[in-house]
């Protein structure tokens, strides 16, 4: 009997060769750090829907979802077709066009905090943006961020705690960049008033369902706080919705939980699967990008300059304005709610029957794992336990995936993203293929 690393060899021998010739151009062979994987990555030839297949053939039901982009699955109809229409009248003008205002229009009318919009790239830099225009407006230099929450490979909120050190760092950023960051434990709702009671703080930054994606979810009671605290103190809440942003619910985690932050960072969603960022937010904080005619001591002093080639590129403004036109109008974020809740019940029913070390729950349509250790089970989806979720143990976590690409699951991380394509198909071949992956790492001795 083959193992299970001996089975992945042997069923994506393509990838192989592929990881090879990638080996020789990129540092870990990948162009994302989430994509290195051993003994080599998955090449993926094609997709659609839910579901994308490899350069062997083997195919796969899809929780990556482009990291988050796809709430409407691979290559939806529409999508598309206002894409390709976008390109056949230009890939990029360098200058003003309609689709970007039509795509604005449409952002404005979804995110509750957004008065205004400036469109970037990537998420990375839209909370780059934000953070800016919070010591602008603010005329503080303090930021607060909480552990693990992520907020894209800016210098600025990159850095993290170190064993007992408060002191944040990050490896190629200077230690003195940091004199300015904060980073808390998320639910300490004493020491974020302490920090900000000092009133030197522009912002405190956050991922609204707790760090990575609701890995380790945060109350929503917490949320409230972070608002009461900062409009109290005169510091900006930014919520960065890059990963939640229309997909907890069409204005967001803003609109589920009723929290309105000073300013919502975008990106993944709001470009319908293509490249596209934007921060969001009050009219009197964006502003400080306007160039004001004839007032050179604002235009050169106090303005903040923004430049971006791709910016609002036409060709992500399509797809952008297609994609939320459709979940504005349509029910895709309860539907994926609706089939990542199934999904979850389903594994918890599993783990539970198979008397399996581990649990299932999930955050709206982004779920998690905890397998390897007794961990307890939500009493329906959402995570309610006192302790934190521990996820995957490591010594579990490849032998793990390797086991679901060869039985035809993709995970992101410790679970995935559910989109309005997946639907009871997805989910029964989804807890298939978790029993298959059981039964290989028990026979291996791996799990109890």
């Amino acid at each position: 009997m083959p193992s299970i690393l001996e089975t992945y060899e042997a069923m994506h021998g393509g990838s192989r060769v592929l990881a090879a010739q990638a080996a020789t151009v990129f540092p870990s062979g990948v162009t994302h750090d989430a994509r290195a994987f051993s003994p080599f990555p998955v090449y993926i030839q094609r997709a659609d829907g839910p579901r994308k297949w490899d350069v062997d053939g083997n195919e796969y039901v899809d929780y990556i979802g482009g990291h988050g982009a796809l709430l409407l699955g691979h290559n939806r109809p529409e999508v598309m077709a206002a894409a390709r229409a976008a390109m056949e009248r230009g890939t990029h003008f360098g200058a003003s066009h309609d689709l970007e205002i039509q795509w604005g229009q449409q952002v404005i009318q979804m995110v509750p905090c957004a008065e205004r919009v400036r469109f970037t790239s990537s998420g990375t830099e839209a909370t780059m943006m934000a953070l800016r225009l919070a010591r602008a407006y603010t005329g503080r230099e303090r930021l607060v961020k909480f552990v693990e929450h992520f907020h894209g490979w800016n210098d600025q909120v990159v850095g993290h705690l170190v064993e007992d050190d408060e002191h944040p760092h990050s490896v190629g950023v200077p230690d003195a960049l940091y004199e300015h960051l904060t980073v808390l434990r998320d639910g300490d709702e004493a020491a974020l008033e302490t920090v900000l009671k000092r009133r030197d703080t522009a912002a405190v930054i956050l991922e609204p369902s707790g760090a990575h994606w609701g890995t380790h979810p945060v109350s929503p009671e917490f949320l409230r706080a972070i608002r009461r605290l900062t409009a109290e103190t005169g510091t900006l809440m930014v919520m960065d919705e890059v990963i939640t942003g229309f997909r907890m619910a069409p204005g967001g985690a803003s609109e589920r939980y009723d929290v309105i932050p000073d300013l919502t960072t975008l990106a993944k969603i709001l470009a319908g699967g293509f490249p596209g960022g934007a921060v969001a937010g009050r009219s009197e904080i964006l502003d400080f990008i306007e160039l004001r005619e004839a007032d050179t001591d604002w235009n050169s002093r106090r303005r903040i300059a923004h430049q971006g080639t791709f910016n609002a590129n036409p060709v992500s403004a399509a797809a952008g304005v297609t994609a939320l036109r459709l979940i504005a109008e349509g029910d895709h974020c309860a539907q994926a709610d609706a089939t990542a809740a199934l999904l979850v019940r389903s594994l918890n029913d599993l783990f539970r029957t198979a008397s399996v070390p581990g649990s299932a729950f999930a955050t709206s349509s982004m779920w998690h794992v905890n397998l390897g250790y007794a961990a307890p089970k939500p009493a329906d989806v959402e995570w309610d336990a006192a302790e934190e979720p521990h996820g995957i143990v490591p010594a579990l976590t490849r032998p793990l995936r390797q086991a679901l690409y060869n039985h035809g699951v993709d995970l992101m991380g410790n679970g995935g993203m559910v989109s309005s394509a997946h639907g009871e198909r997805e989910v029964a071949d989804t807890v298939r293929t978790f029993r298959a992956a059981i039964d290989d790492l028990r026979a291996e001795g791996l799990l109890g």
